[in-house]
């Protein structure tokens, strides 16, 4: 039996510093892959740096100069960092689901660890340091341990990676008239493969879909509908071809659509 405290270590969640969490994480992938207890994850997982309201952090500078750069780095790290949590805290807390829907996650996993990392490294480029600013945890707070496996799909990687794509083809666009090369090249490598990421949300909702006998065509709205109250609003534009090339049907990039204008008018019922 693995001790306790060996057990939670394994899993990543306790670790506060940034790059012992990647190097924890890739040397546990037969623990992960072959884990068949469920565990039990914390509120918020450790940080080492300060943890704030996103109200509550200070402004951004714009793109022109190295310290707006370097904050929309950080920015984009927090995300790729939670991003990577999820990961393990789905194959944590579903350790029944299908061996190769988790080896497909598992790679998945690794890659959000490498665009971390690929974050960080550009950051310190630029003369700044991870902890520089504050970060938040509400991509990880959208998830609870009473999700489905269909909802987790859904909530993760077809919607909060899914919107993703939309904010980083805005952020592609904002840096074309910028002299940052490099940051323009690591913001595109990971939007290029955030695709790929994200196809992976779109086949196994319809597979998962599929074995619990649901149709996934009237499946997404309704299921959407129960879960918006939970979701961060996204009101960057939805970017089509993105969309339409990591699985989604024109039915579900016309529910997005609504549910974005929904989040830009005053009075809506989507509105948090």
């Amino acid at each position: 039996m693995v001790p306790c405290a060996s057990f939670k270590l394994m899993w990543a969640f306790d670790t506060a510093n940034v790059f012992e969490k990647i190097q924890v994480l890739r040397r546990n992938a037969d623990f992960a892959l072959n884990n068949r207890t469920k565990v039990e994850v914390p509120f918020i997982p450790a940080r080492d740096a300060e943890v704030l309201e996103f109200k509550l952090h200070p402004a951004k500078k714009g793109f022109s100069g190295k310290e707006g750069q370097a904050r929309m780095l950080h920015d984009l790290a927090s995300i790729e960092l939670q991003a990577m949590e999820l990961g393990i805290r789905t194959l944590a807390e579903f350790p029944e689901a299908p061996q190769e829907f988790k080896e497909e996650l598992w790679k998945i996993t690794l890659s959000e660890s490498e665009h971390l990392e690929m974050c960080l490294t550009e950051i310190q480029s630029l003369g700044f340091n991870w902890g520089d600013w504050p970060v938040n945890c509400g991509l990880w707070t959208c998830v609870t341990p009473e999700d489905s496996l269909i909802d987790r799909v859904l909530i993760v990687h077809r919607y909060l990676e899914g919107s993703g794509l939309d904010a980083g083809d805005t952020l592609i666009k904002r840096l074309a008239g910028v002299d940052a090369r490099s940051v323009q090249k690591a913001v595109q490598i990971i939007n290029q493969e955030e695709v790929g990421h994200v196809l992976f949300g779109s086949e196994w909702y319809v597979k998962l879909c599929n074995t619990e006998r649901i149709d996934p065509s009237s499946d997404f709205t309704e299921r959407m509908n129960r879960l918006r109250a939970v979701l961060p609003k996204r009101i960057n534009p939805i970017n089509h071809d993105l969309r339409k090339r990591s699985g989604f049907t024109p039915e579900e990039i016309l529910y997005l659509e609504k549910l974005r204008e929904s989040f830009l008018e005053k009075d809506s019922p989507f509105k948090k």
